[in-house]
């Protein structure tokens, strides 16, 4: 069908019309798109519409169903987007956050990152003081829900996933000494409520700590930043200083944030480049 509604535009305009496309497209992909829907979401006629769809898919950017006849963007997008998007990863875009973390607290600075159940320790910057944690070094794991900053990913997960985790986590929290179902549900609640986990007794005796998610485009803790230090040094007083630090820094790398990165959702092979 040829459209003889529209004028031809300049190659700027159909650009725009393209990316318009691909948007709409972006909106609905877990279900695909009918013509009549994108052309109604980007403001075109069908036929100008389909012609643009159909340009994509030459493209290999958007592919259609077969049978239902509706569109999707394609794998190849995104590996394209994942190729674009690789120059950042989350480590190396946390290290310099993590550097200068340390050098304005002279404290020990660690970057977890979700890992299924499990929050994986992806990197860490060593304060003057000896400390203990749960993970460990770099490439330490520990189930979501143990330690200041393996709390704060759980806390801001969506509902039910966060439902999911908690159900299958609770049997093994049990092992590391923690409260019960309750105790945790009020601390996730407050955690919540306050922006960031922080403890200054508990699990480890002396130890004590603070922690922030790394939340992405969407509102999903993908990561955290934690501050492990000695008790006396979290004080009441001091407290609120650091987390206004620490959530000034996760914003930005928020903002930032690769979706595509390896590390998002395969920390191990990220930490086997090192």
């Amino acid at each position: 069908m040829e459209d003889v509604t529209e004028p031809a535009e300049p190659a700027a305009g159909g650009a725009a019309r393209l990316f318009a496309v691909m948007r709409a497209l972006a909106l609905h992909q877990h279900s695909a798109s009918r013509v009549k829907d994108v052309a109604q979401a980007v403001g075109l006629t069908q036929a100008t519409t389909h012609r643009l769809l159909q340009s994509l898919v030459k493209e290999g950017m958007v592919e259609q169903d077969t049978r239902s006849k509706r569109y999707r963007l394609s794998i190849e997008f995104f590996a394209l987007a994942a190729q674009a998007g690789n120059l950042s990863g989350l480590r190396q875009l946390c290290r310099p956050v993590l550097l200068r973390l340390g050098a304005r607290l002279n404290d020990a600075i660690f970057l977890l990152v979700r890992s299924g159940f499990d929050a994986v320790c992806l990197d860490r910057n060593e304060g003057p003081y000896a400390i203990r944690t749960f993970t460990g070094g770099i490439g330490g794991r520990v189930p979501l829900g143990v330690g200041q900053a393996a709390t704060a990913i759980l806390a801001f997960l969506p509902d039910e996933e966060r439902e999911a985790v908690l159900q299958f986590n609770l049997p093994r929290l049990r092992e590391y000494g923690l409260l019960d179902e309750v105790s945790l549900r009020s601390e996730i609640e407050q955690v919540r409520a306050c922006g960031y986990a922080s403890r200054r007794a508990g699990l480890l005796d002396g130890m004590a700590g603070v922690a922030v998610p790394i939340l992405d485009r969407e509102g999903r803790a993908v990561a955290a930043l934690g501050v492990g230090t000695l008790i006396e040094r979290l004080s009441p007083e001091r407290l609120p200083i650091v987390v206004d630090l620490m959530q000034r820094e996760t914003a930005e790398v928020g903002r930032q944030i690769n979706p595509f990165d390896p590390a998002l959702w395969n920390p191990a092979a990220e930490l086997t480049q090192r």
